[in-house]
């Protein structure tokens, strides 16, 4: 299975990148392209200080192309979204395959004085359900969002799925770099299945803190190893991924069948 990562920075009402790379991954044969959060939309602490409305003209313009997108290239495209419906706002992840269009809302939001997305959204506190699941020439791809990604119980709902590869779309920034890349081969090798995060790039200042976004896309093997990784730099990460590397490892250590044996007790 050959994925991509495109890493930007926050395209707001432009299409030119995504156009471009997109062309560029349809020629190398990608099936699945994930983007970071806050790419096709604006960041979050921008959008605090922008109108319903305005939100809205920028997302319905990306959906247009991004669907676009997707069915002249036969693509599969995540991307993280924000959807305004009568002026309650949601933070999305969206799919966009060449016949059709799937949401799934972000269930855990952060929630931290300096940055709490769980009061801003209209996304509902609920019971936690499973993340968005889809298959592309049998191999299995689950999304979960970079914050719903340090959840045990997010990723229980995967358990049963037999999942291939988590698409982590994220917007890790401050500190934060070298634990994500523990969270990411930790996930990868305890459900020995690939992670393949998106982080974006660029940069927000506000008065009080400047948002550096790092990048640093990662690959990250069933076994835990981190197959490779982006810099700090707009670029495009090409993939492949084998289910029977994911089959093999599962075998090797043995976890799934370990459950299994004292399900029924």
């Amino acid at each position: 299975m050959r994925a991509a990562v495109l890493q930007l920075n926050s395209q707001g009402m432009s299409s030119t990148k995504l156009y471009n790379y997109i062309r560029i991954a349809s020629k190398k044969d990608v099936k699945v392209l994930l983007l970071g959060e806050y790419i096709v939309n604006s960041f979050f602490k921008e959008l605090q200080n922008m109108s319903p409305s305005m939100i809205k003209e920028q997302t319905q313009h990306q959906i247009k192309i991004l669907k676009e997108l997707s069915n002249t290239y036969n693509m599969i495209i995540i991307a993280p979204l924000i959807v305004v419906k009568r002026k309650e706002i949601y933070k999305t992840i969206a799919k966009f395959a060449p016949s059709s269009t799937s949401y799934y809302q972000q269930q855990i939001l952060i929630n931290y004085t300096h940055w709490n997305e769980e009061k801003f959204f209209s996304n509902p506190i609920q019971s936690i359900q499973a993340p968005l699941v889809f298959k592309v020439d049998g191999f299995k791809f689950a999304v979960v969002s970079g914050f719903e990604l340090h959840f045990d119980e997010i990723i229980q709902k995967l358990n049963a799925k037999n999942i291939d590869c988590i698409l982590t779309p994220s917007v890790s920034t401050f500190e934060s770099y070298e634990r994500w890349k523990s969270l990411i081969s930790t996930r990868a090798f305890t459900h020995n299945c690939y992670v393949l995060r998106a982080n974006r790039i660029g940069e927000y200042t506000d008065k009080e803190n400047t948002w550096n976004f790092y990048g640093d896309s990662i690959l990250a093997a069933p076994n835990g190893e981190i197959i490779t990784h982006l810099g700090n730099k707009e670029e495009l990460m090409i993939v492949d991924m084998s289910h029977s590397e994911v089959v093999q490892a599962r075998r090797t250590w043995g976890f799934k069948d370990a459950i299994k044996k004292r399900i029924s007790l």
